[in-house]
């Protein structure tokens, strides 16, 4: 199974360096995105305000929005990171697992178990927990997010060879069944506090749906 990687290390704001560095371009909207990410991993976090995410990074309120127009722009961040890391490990599942339906399916729930546990503060992002009061907008990209996932895993599923006599309709509910076990399990780690491992049981789990 391919690992995602976290979000790029970017020098820290607060480095033991005699004198700051200005930034390289491009660092700093990373070091924010890290930094927002972060303060969606604490437990029962409230609602992030720009203040407090400045405060974090020692600047002002106004050196965040010389890169980012809007708080939803830094979300909207955050969901390209998941998009991009999560797709692009899928097609390599669907590269070395061609014709193999079956193991495809499982291997992409998998994977969005694991890309959960390791970045907990997206977890929040893909559960819309931590989108609750931000624009709609961001919902409606994680809700197409799942959408892709599911379409993703019923073109898996429509080439399993079991036989049916409505390939394309079964296909459609188990890639459905699955995608739903998946969410689930991922709220479930967020609202537990990050304590009920979204990967608990995984392997049994899968191997009933599918």
């Amino acid at each position: 199974m391919p690992d995602a990687d976290p979000i790029p290390q970017a020098e820290s704001p607060d480095s033991a360096a005699p004198a700051r560095k200005r930034p390289k371009p491009g660092e700093r909207r990373v070091q924010i995105l890290q930094a927002l990410a972060t303060m969606l991993e604490q437990p029962g976090a409230e609602r992030i305000t720009t203040a407090a995410l400045a405060g974090r990074l020692q600047v002002s309120e106004a050196a965040l929005y010389r890169h980012f127009a809007s708080k939803a722009q830094m979300f909207e961040g955050l969901i390209d990171f998941i998009e991009q890391s999560v797709f692009t490990l899928i097609n390599q599942i669907q590269e070395r697992q061609a014709g193999e339906p079956l193991r495809q399916a499982a291997a992409i729930a998998t994977l969005l178990v694991q890309f959960a546990e390791r970045n907990p503060g997206m977890t929040r992002v893909m559960v819309g927990d931590a989108l609750v009061y931000e624009n709609e907008r961001l919902q409606q990209r994680m809700n197409q997010f799942f959408d892709r996932i599911e379409s993703t895993l019923k073109q898996c599923l429509r080439t399993d060879s079991a036989p049916s006599s409505t390939p394309t309709v079964d296909a459609q509910v188990r890639a459905s069944l699955l995608t739903a076990f998946v969410v689930g399990r991922l709220q479930r780690f967020a609202r537990s506090g990050f304590k009920r491992m979204p990967s608990e049981h995984l392997e049994d789990s899968l191997a009933r749906i599918l």
